[in-house]
């Protein structure tokens, strides 16, 4: 039987106690993975485990019900919602059919009515999940969802080869919904490892595609297509500054078909054009973006404008596939590919050249080609530095075994840079975040939001490399660093707690006492006086 995780929310302990043990949750189909007292508590359980069902309180500290159900809407479509409260004004009933709240229930509550409303809403669920699953739907749906010409265009426009005095017409004449001004094209890969035995790796697609459309469509104009067994969506933007928006929303979507279809994709972020001539640039920026899975992770978006090199400025694969694929396991490497692909490229280039002047091009075009890959991202090797000329003019000459080993130093010493180019954003990216917070903690409202935009990155990239490489979550480094300055302040100055608590970030001073609780075991006042007393 199918179970559906539940959040309660309330800041009466025993009534949270009493609804735990009130009903027969495994029977119910439910799991309840957590608790929390007021609405800050309960987001940060959201953004954690995404929980399928919020059961909440109206009033409560710090933050109430409906400011959480409000954010949680936003962020968390998907999730039900249920009330649970004494209260029974008319204002709280209408504002909880404004948020289309699932249930309305008053306390209190038997566990007979509670019974009720929880088999009801399973019910619910699992029609939904039906739905989403039924292999049949799927099948009808991708027959009717794709019309013949409009993915044929789509895929031309991604491969470059639609010309500009054509352009006019296939938009006229498809139909086609891109009116910019700006584009993005985004590469959704689906993992093919846990494919159901019901659902070959079409459908699996197939159902991605469904999804991203319904997850998407409400909040942006995009078209979405098949393409070489990926999901592509080329969609439109109001601005370059919507990218990072566009990011989070990516990462919010790679996360929900985890959790909801137990699905692993991963989404590239292509660059930003103004141009739809210019989309197979972007497609190609968001394929390689989709290639670092292997450095990143996958169930996740990776933004080629945040992982690559902070001075590159745009980046297109080669037409020589062969060194295309080279470029691409330079950028993610391991070693071991990257010599089996360099080895291969020889081997076409050895086997198509027949005579010293085809030869001679053939290595020219390989010398140019790392030589701009390496401008390109603002890496200096030994191999293409100095004079490039005389570079041109002697590897020609190299015996087969020479160049070999030539291209494999090179092709190495470029990955080896590019790594560190990378570890040096992330440790530079973590220092100006970490220099921010030490500038603007006394400010209440300082938020991810702010910092990321500040720092002109998404907040999907920013938490993932801020806790990789300072070991914790940015929320959590920012209440470390206020707390850790109010508890000097408590011992150093004779300023009252709550003056304290508004220094360092904190306006309500019942929320700052019950922080620094949580974390030194003692309210300000205790730790002052007893720090005090060991003193003496």
């Amino acid at each position: 039987m199918e179970k559906y995780t539940l959040l309660l929310v309330d800041d009466e302990e025993d009534i949270l106690r009493v609804i735990i043990k009130k009903l027969r949750w495994e029977e119910l189909g439910f799991e309840v993975i957590g608790t929390a007292n007021n609405g800050v508590k309960a987001l940060e359980l959201v953004e954690t485990y995404q929980p399928d069902v919020i059961m909440t309180d109206i009033k409560m500290p710090y933050m109430d019900g409906l400011e959480l159900i409000t954010q949680v809407k936003q962020d968390y479509p998907a999730t039900k919602i249920l009330i649970f409260t004494g209260f029974d004004e008319f204002d709280y009933v209408k504002e909880a059919l404004r948020l289309e709240v699932g249930d309305y229930i008053l306390k209190p509550a038997s566990s007979v009515e509670l019974t009720e409303v929880f088999s009801q809403l399973k019910e619910k669920l699992d029609k939904e999940l039906s739905e989403t699953q039924n292999v049949e739907s799927l099948q009808q749906y991708y027959q009717e969802s794709l019309p013949f010409m409009q993915n044929n265009f789509y895929a031309t426009l991604i491969e470059g080869r639609v010309k500009e005095e054509e352009l006019s017409r296939y938009l006229l004449n498809y139909q086609i919904p891109l009116v910019g001004p700006f584009y993005c094209c985004l590469v959704l890969h689906t993992s093919v490892s846990q494919v159901t035995t019901e659902m070959n790796s079409l459908l699996l697609v197939t159902a991605v595609q469904k999804q991203a459309k319904e997850f998407f469509s409400e909040k942006w104009q995009e078209v979405c297509f098949s393409y070489l067994g990926e999901t592509i969506m080329l969609v439109q933007l109001k601005d370059e500054a919507e990218l990072t928006r566009l990011t989070d929303e990516c990462s919010r979507f790679c996360k929900y078909v985890r959790r909801k279809l137990k699905m692993v994709v991963t989404i590239g972020v292509g660059q930003v054009c103004r141009n739809l001539l210019e989309l197979a640039n972007s497609y190609s920026s968001g394929r390689m973006a989709v290639s670092y899975r292997s450095l990143y992770g996958s169930s996740q978006v990776i933004n080629i404008k945040e992982i690559a090199p902070q001075e590159m400025e745009s980046f297109a694969l080669s037409n020589d596939m062969e060194l295309a694929e080279l470029l691409k396991k330079i950028h993610v490497g391991p070693r071991t590919d990257i010599e089996k692909v360099a080895n291969h490229y020889l081997t076409e280039l050895f086997s198509v050249t027949h005579n010293l002047a085809q030869h001679t091009v053939a290595v020219a075009e390989l010398i140019g080609t790392l030589y701009r890959f390496a401008v390109n991202n603002n890496v200096v090797i030994p191999p293409l530095s100095g004079n490039i000329r005389d570079l041109y003019g002697a590897l020609p000459d190299f015996e087969p075994s020479a160049l070999q080993n030539w291209l494999l130093e090179t092709s190495f010493m470029l990955h080896e840079e590019l790594r560190k180019a990378r570890s040096h954003t992330t440790k530079s990216l973590v220092l100006k975040a970490q220099a921010y917070v030490h500038n603007h903690y006394a400010d209440d409202n300082l938020s991810l939001d702010d910092v990321c935009q500040a720092l002109g990155v998404s907040n999907s990239y920013f938490s993932s490399m801020f806790k990789k490489e300072a070991g914790m979550s940015f929320i959590s480094y920012l209440t470390d660093y206020r707390l850790e300055r109010a508890s000097r302040l408590l011992l150093e100055t004779d300023e009252k707690s709550y003056l304290i608590g508004q220094k360092v970030g904190y306006s309500d001073p019942n929320y700052f006492s019950y922080v620094f609780k949580r974390r030194f075991g003692l309210s300000p006042l205790k730790y002052r006086t007893e720090d005090g007393l060991r003193e003496q």
